[in-house]
């Protein structure tokens, strides 16, 4: 009896694994073009971003301090905040987002 059972579990239709297969590689490629494609953009976008930043440009950290680039080193910024005023920064501590709309102000 037991292998009548496996017998008729061995013998099933093929387009049963195909439909699976294409709906398994479908669910992929959601997953690929509605979260791992834009996050790689935005990443990409940053990086480029973060190595355009010049003295004289406004920009925001990520912890929301406003100012304006005084110096860019080679992996830190200096910010003057105020008149005299000046903090040092990691370059990857500037956010992207909240400068742009900054500048669209």
């Amino acid at each position: 009896m037991i292998q009548f059972i496996l017998a008729q579990a061995t013998t099933g239709d093929d387009s049963a694994w195909m439909s699976q297969l294409l709906l398994f590689g479908g669910i992929i490629l959601v997953f690929y073009f509605f979260m791992i494609r834009p996050q790689q953009k935005k990443q990409k976008d940053q990086k480029k971003f973060i190595a355009e930043i010049k003295k004289g440009d406004s920009v925001v950290t990520i912890g929301g301090l406003h100012g304006k680039v005084y110096q860019v080193e080679e992996d830190k910024i200096i910010l003057e905040v105020d008149k005299g005023t000046k903090m040092i920064f990691e370059k990857s501590a500037v956010s992207l987002e909240q400068s742009k709309k900054l500048q669209e102000k």
